[in-house]
């Protein structure tokens, strides 16, 4: 099977934070594949904005060696490869200053009526600096769109505030907020299996469906990342924006277009349906843990304290949590969310576990619930457990068998990074896979409470130990109420 190709007019394509990690490892790599497989068109530019002096052809050979690390060799043609690197400009400019901010309008003002999309890999906290003076300099056109990545903003009132900055320069339409997660094939699939066949959607509410789980677990700890990571959190850092957004998808109601304002406004009714939890629940439908050292598949870790250089911090590298989505179609179905570092399994997973048959016609044999698996990562693609007469003679004897489809086995294509897909709809002024602003506040409405009350708490978070599935009171959570996590595998 082919996939299609649509080409975009020409862009222009601004990345501050241009030698930046978010850059190199992921924004690069994404616009080479999309220039290899002919959807960038001529005179298409990528202008790369940071700080540090640099030639043009010193970032000409960054962005070579970028590639060269995070593309496989049989995908970097040099044809290709030299027609992308001369797509590359550089411009220094100090974003909290007025130095460079000419040089990089008089790059840009030699195409001033084509697209310009404005990439913010940089901390959240310049975000409505760099909009602002963009805007002093002239540079934002009818045909300018900008791109935040997470967080935005550490709070509800920090959100706001990121928000209202941004959008005194860029009007909503022109804002898009990324979840790498949302461009996920997968991520898109569910609505297809949702929306798209009479299967599923019938038995998609709480009459049929005992509860869904949705895991994302990193076998990596934070790496370079801790002094960001120490002020965040995995609440922060994963549940408000990624998995909030993953159960959006799952409890939605069906929207009346895939536009994306009808699939935004049904995600936020969802996130507006969530059952708050406020301080004398907190400690009993949430666990926070941080990992201590251990082992992994390469060897032994460092704990989480030996990563940041201090012992005493009380960020959470884990989080595991019950939640409701309080309407008619949810209401009593318990959403068990997790996620953590150094975990025992690098996975991301959604799972509808159905509810079991009200009665077995087959005596003593077990007949375990019906469960659809949804695999983010690794290895994408969907499984549906069903019940089956084991083969062979001597009775009735039961097992549970998947159905399994790879995508990469079912398409035999190469499935695109998300951003590959993301940068694309930007460029298109697609936002149905970007949130709005009310989406993001209504998030961090939910989850302030959670963190007001663990700042709180006199206890600090549950130590685990690395290459293992997390804190023991992660496990009691879900097993008090019968169920037990899906484990990787399985």
């Amino acid at each position: 099977m082919v996939s299609r190709i649509i080409s975009v007019d020409p862009f222009d394509f601004v990345a501050f934070g241009g030698t930046g990690d978010l850059v190199r490892r992921k924004l690069l790599p994404a616009l080479y594949q999309r220039d290899r497989d002919g959807q960038i068109e001529d005179p298409t530019r990528i202008v790369a904005v940071a700080r540090s002096p640099m030639t043009r052809q010193a970032y000409r050979d960054f962005a070579r060696e970028a590639l060269i690390d995070h593309i496989d060799q049989d995908e970097r043609e040099q044809a290709t490869l030299d027609r992308f690197l001369d797509r590359l400009h550089y411009v220094k400019v100090d974003a909290t200053g007025d130095a460079g901010w000419g040089d990089l309008a008089a790059v840009l003002d030699e195409a001033p009526d084509r697209i310009r999309v404005y990439y913010l890999a940089t901390s959240p906290d310049l975000f409505g600096e760099i909009c602002r003076r963009l805007g002093q300099a002239g540079l934002v056109t009818e045909a300018s769109r900008v791109v935040v990545e997470k967080p935005v903003g550490k709070n509800l009132a920090s959100a706001r505030t990121v928000n209202d900055a941004v959008g005194s320069v860029f009007d909503e339409r022109r804002i898009f907020r990324i979840d790498h997660y949302l461009g996920k094939e997968t991520v898109q699939n569910l609505m297809a299996l949702r929306f798209a066949n009479s299967l599923f959607e019938p038995l998609w509410n709480a009459a049929h469906i005992d509860h869904v789980q949705i895991t994302v677990a990193e076998t990596l700890g934070v790496e370079g990342r801790a002094g960001y990571y120490d002020t965040a959190g995995a609440l922060r850092d994963m549940v408000q924006n990624h998995m909030l957004q993953l159960l959006c998808l799952v409890a939605m109601e069906p929207p009346a277009a895939f536009e994306a304002d009808s699939v935004r406004d049904e995600k936020l009714k969802v996130l507006k349906a969530l059952k708050p939890i406020r301080d004398g629940q907190v400690s009993d439908l949430t666990v926070r843990g941080q990992y201590e050292a251990g082992a992994s598949a390469n060897g032994p870790v460092k704990s989480y304290a030996e990563e940041l250089g201090r012992s005493g911090s009380r960020t959470e590298t884990f989080v595991a949590l019950k939640a409701e989505v309080a309407n008619w179609r949810w209401a009593g179905t318990p959403f068990y969310l997790r996620t953590g570092k150094r975990l025992a399994t690098r996975c991301s997973e959604i799972i509808i576990s159905f509810k079991s048959i009200p009665h077995s016609i087959f005596g003593g044999a077990r007949v375990q619930r019906n469960e659809l698996v949804i695999r983010l990562q690794p290895d994408e693609g969907v499984k549906l457990h069903l019940m089956i007469k084991d083969p062979g003679p001597g009775g009735m004897r039961l097992r549970r068998v998947p159905l399994d489809m790879s995508f990469a086995e079912a398409f035999g294509v190469r499935n695109p990074d998300a951003y590959e897909r993301l940068v694309m709809d930007v460029v298109r002024g697609n936002q149905t896979l970007f949130m709005r602003r009310d989406e993001v506040e209504a998030a961090w409405t939910w989850i302030d409470p959670i963190l007001e009350a663990w700042g709180q708490a006199a206890d600090t978070p549950r130590s685990y130990r690395s290459g293992t599935w997390g804190p023991s009171a992660a496990i009691a959570l879900i097993e008090r109420d019968g169920r037990t996590w899906h484990e990787d595998g399985v």
